[in-house]
């Protein structure tokens, strides 16, 4: 029997279970050809590396001797982590509700050796309580059943892959305006009017739900759809779900308040939430937007870059075997930190012993009456900070929530003047170029310290770097990221359709016990919500139909979700709420002009710098607008024929590549939007 394989693998979170005395496998056929030879069944463990309860049953579990000597003796274990391998976590969770009606992380499932799930659940106490079995017990009840009821295990099995696998999302054809109003009402009545947000603790960031609103105001004036972006957007940002001294958003709230989060910090919520609170803040110009998108992307750059250049994954909720340790406070640390400070930081941030053990995690639901004293103690408490155990960081670079952060960072560093953010951007799109995209074209989704994992990318990984390439048009005169996105997202349409619909993993990857296909825009956006984007994005800049048709293609597998759970399709709104507008495609042509040079006030104020054009398209235009900067004579097909205008920079708002005469001044471009509101 081999020993724990796990020290070998790029995932942070599969090399935490290395030292287990479990004899833990990778994902892999050689894992189940020796559950074959052996005849045990196969246990999978599902998780990743800022989960909570995932290092809970491992501590309890997977660490102690016993349960793992059992475990090796009667199965075959095999560690999945569900960020690199989410076509592997989407199968096994959806069998996993369809037999237990809830899901989550640990997610436990007991198959045959043909992958065919007979037994699920997630997490499994060392001790039996709360009416829970204890995990030795499920190990010794399935190991028994393994060796007298075979015939009706294999028989649950084949069953559940029968019947989940050929289940198969069916278009529901277009998400028309009349979906959009009935999307709109339907998130109204599921809107919390005193706590905002949608439904009931726990709460979750709704960042595409948010994003929907904001352009379904943007095409309609919907008062109450931009109520709900601010009450929203106002609570989460001033609650204890985001970190008031450092910026960024944990991942939920565990209460309806938005009071106590549950700690860990994801990637992909905080690059969501940066788009939207960028957004909002070109929608109204709510100085509260701009603060807390300055605060997040700051947050992204400081915190989860790595030293390639690329983002990592998450922060970790626990320290020293503590949940939220690293962020919360007693008053008698705020007294030691600050003191004569103290009492009016426990009164601004409602120390009230919000968390456990009589810490609490720190509000500012109101802004400071004295902004220089907020800022001089929040200094002080950051550097009381630094001094605790830092949250581990799961450092691996995920292709497409790189893809939402260099989107979320281009459209802020544009939109705010925040080159920075720009040039961040730009070095993580190259080093998922550099590094996930192979020489045949294919995208790998992970790498860790440079080097790519062995994980296959799915359809989000696809169209979500496609879409940041498509994005970075307006930040570069580089038709490089052109011919990028195209390529990823021709190969898409090779690889991701079949018989009129896309799936999750393409034709030629690895073959599992059915196809995943899911259209629900969860805690990440759905592989066809991002490439509807896309896709959509990638028509305006080329004025290719066919790519035209596959966005709308990629609409229709969300539109009965959209018209009936319409917080769960979000992405697949925002971007039916362009199409229903009618795509604009902005060409700006000309050079930005550096402050350093000579003229370039007069240039911003009278015309010749394309960089006060693309800020104040960014800052005007709607949301989902294809902005594409160069010089004359650009490959870029929108930009073909467009010229200066007296030898200044110009720019072309176009639908349909249809476009409207040329403007150079700012404010004329600004009116042009405006006018189109």
């Amino acid at each position: 029997m081999s020993s724990n394989e796990l020290n070998t693998s790029t995932s942070p979170y599969l090399r935490q279970h290395a030292d287990n005395p479990v004899a833990w496998k990778q994902w892999s056929e050689a894992a189940f050809a020796e559950a074959r030879e052996r005849d045990v069944p196969v246990f999978l463990s599902v998780g990743y590396s800022a989960c909570h309860w995932c290092h809970v049953m491992a501590h309890e579990s997977f660490e102690d001797e016993a349960t793992a000597a059992y475990l090796n003796e009667h199965f075959v274990s095999i560690k999945v982590d569900r960020e690199e391998r989410p076509d592997v976590d989407a199968i096994y969770m959806e069998a996993t509700v369809a037999m237990t009606g809830h899901g989550g992380w640990p997610m436990s499932v007991f198959m045959t050796p043909a992958g065919e799930p007979f037994f699920c659940g997630t997490y499994f106490p060392s001790e039996p309580r709360h009416g829970m079995a204890s995990f030795r017990q499920v190990l010794e009840s399935l190991a028994d059943a393994w060796r007298t009821k075979r015939e009706q295990i294999d028989g649950i099995g084949e069953n559940v892959v029968q019947q989940l696998g050929a289940r198969q999302q069916p278009a529901g054809g277009a998400i028309d305006a009349a979906t959009l109003e009935r999307a709109a009402e339907l998130l109204k009545t599921d809107f919390d009017p005193v706590d905002a947000g949608f439904g009931p603790a726990p709460k979750f960031p709704p960042s595409m739900a948010l994003d929907f609103l904001l352009r379904h105001h943007r095409r309609t004036g919907s008062v109450d759809a931009l109520a709900m972006v601010e009450a929203t957007c106002e609570r989460m940002a001033r609650g204890g779900m985001y970190d008031q001294l450092a910026g960024g958003f944990a991942r939920y709230s565990v209460d309806k308040q938005w009071i106590v989060p549950h700690f860990e910090k994801m990637l992909y919520d905080n690059a969501l939430l940066l788009d939207v609170y960028t957004h909002w803040w070109t929608v109204t110009g709510s100085p509260l937007a701009q603060r807390i998108a300055v605060e997040t992307a700051d947050f992204l750059l400081a915190e989860l870059r790595t030293p390639e250049g690329g983002f990592a994954s998450a922060l970790d909720a626990d320290t020293e075997g503590e949940e939220g340790r690293y962020y919360v406070w007693s008053p008698d640390e705020l007294h030691e930190v600050l003191g004569d400070d103290a009492d009016w930081v426990i009164e601004l941030c409602d120390v009230t012993g919000t968390f456990e053990h009589g810490t609490s995690v720190l509000q500012l639901r109101r802004d400071p009456d004295d902004l220089e004293r907020w800022q001089r103690v929040r200094t002080r408490l950051l550097e009381a900070r630094a001094r605790r155990t830092y949250p581990g960081r799961d450092d691996k670079v995920v292709a497409a929530w790189n893809g939402l952060a260099i989107t979320a960072l281009t459209r802020a560093g544009l939109a705010l003047d925040k080159p920075e953010y720009v040039e961040a951007a730009v070095r993580a799109a190259e080093l998922v170029r550099d590094v996930h995209v192979d020489a045949s074209g294919r995208l790998h989704r992970t790498s860790r310290d440079g080097a790519v994992g062995s994980a296959h990318g799915v359809l989000e990984d696809y169209a979500g770097f496609a879409q940041a390439c498509l994005t970075l048009l307006a930040a570069t005169d580089d038709a490089g990221w052109l011919e990028l996105a195209k390529g990823l997202l021709d190969r898409v349409l090779e690889q991701f359709v079949a018989d009129g619909s896309f799936f999750d993993t393409a034709a030629d990857a690895e073959a599992l016990v059915w196809r995943p296909q899911d259209p629900t825009d969860n805690a990440t956006p759905a592989g066809v919500s991002l490439a509807a984007e896309a896709f959509t994005t990638l028509a305006s800049v080329t004025g290719e139909a066919r790519y035209d048709e596959a966005a709308e293609q990629a609409l229709a597998a969300s539109a009965t979700l959209a018209g009936r759970a319409p917080r769960f399709a979000g992405r697949a709104l925002a971007v039916a709420e362009t199409h229903v507008a009618g795509a604009l495609e902005i060409a700006i042509v000309g050079e930005t002009v550096a402050s350093s040079q000579a003229g370039a006030a007069d240039a911003r104020a009278n015309g010749g710098d394309a960089g006060e054009l693309v800020r104040t398209a960014l800052r005007h235009a709607p949301w989902g607008t294809a902005v594409v900067r160069g010089r004359p004579g650009s490959d870029v097909p929108l930009l073909a024929g467009r010229g200066l205008v007296d030898g200044r920079a110009a720019a072309y708002v176009c639908q349909k590549f249809t476009c409207k005469l040329p403007v150079v001044l700012p404010e004329d471009l600004r009116a042009e939007l405006t006018a189109r509101r």
